[in-house]
């Protein structure tokens, strides 16, 4: 009998205040499912190639300096409220480029997604993942943007290799082809992937700019005709050869190399093999 009131009450209780009960009956559901994700479905994991920089790959904005790239390690990770990790790094490289104290920097990082293995559908803090997105991370030691400029279900794989590559230049300096050291090379965060294996030089004479139209010998400078013997690790991708993720290498393509000692400013490929 008491059991049978208390269905009673219950049932009145829920006829009386439906919207209530239905309101706490969604809230209840709604932290059952986010519970049950946090601590009993299996993390979904994907891969990533990011750019770092303002993250608008449209936009044309300062690329980082040294000082933010050495705040930014292999091996760092990104954690959410229960500790799972939502990105790790899983490489940092860079690359100097011909404005001072600004370089292109590249990373391999995994993050945790929602989405769909199966359309390849992905979100990443809620926002929609694809190459070309802008994404935000906060690490302990640094913050910044940055764009996805690949994106993988499984680890992205380079196929890396060396080519032996010729730059040259007319009418470069004395001190310029001096300053070019045999075995200098450039170590950009994993790998050394510019190595100068060789040089040479030939005297040309050229007209001193102020005086050119004139025709007088009497202004006539001496410059060195310069080829470079470089190896550069490069990435091949379908039949082009690309240089830190950017640069597309073919014969008669000005380049932007640096070493630890020289900046090539104004060099053209002259051969590859």
């Amino acid at each position: 009998m008491k059991i049978k009131k208390t269905v009673i009450k219950i049932y009145r209780f829920f006829i009386k205040h439906y919207f209530i009960v239905v309101f706490l009956f969604c809230i209840g559901f709604v932290g059952f499912v986010s519970v049950y994700k946090l601590f009993f479905t299996k993390p979904l994991y994907i891969y990533a190639r990011v750019r770092v920089g303002q993250g608008l790959w449209w936009a044309s904005t300062q690329r980082p300096p040294l000082w933010l790239i050495k705040s930014i390690n292999k091996g760092d990770v990104e954690t959410d409220l229960t500790g799972q990790p939502t990105v790790e790094i899983l490489s940092v490289n860079y690359y100097p480029t011909n404005i001072i104290n600004q370089y292109d920097v590249y990373l391999d990082v995994r993050l945790k997604v929602s989405g769909n293995k199966k359309n390849k559908s992905f979100s990443f803090n809620r926002s929609s993942l694809g190459v070309g997105t802008a994404v935000d991370f906060e690490f302990p030691s640094a913050q910044f943007s940055g764009t996805i400029i690949d994106l993988s279900i499984t680890p992205i794989k380079k196929n890396a290799k060396f080519k032996t590559v010729y730059l040259a230049k007319a009418y470069a300096f004395d001190w310029e082809y001096d300053a070019i050291r045999i075995g200098d090379k450039f170590f950009d965060g994993e790998n050394n992937v510019i190595e100068i294996i060789d040089k040479s030089g030939s005297e040309s004479i050229d007209i001193n700019p102020a005086f050119r139209g004139t025709f007088n010998p009497m202004f006539t400078q001496i410059r060195k005709d310069v080829v470079i013997k470089v190896k550069i690790l490069v990435n091949q991708i379908d039949n082009k050869l690309v240089f830190g993720n950017d640069q597309v290498l073919s014969v008669g393509k000005d380049i932007d190399l640096s070493t630890d000692k020289f900046s090539f400013i104004n060099y053209t490929i002259a051969g590859i093999e």
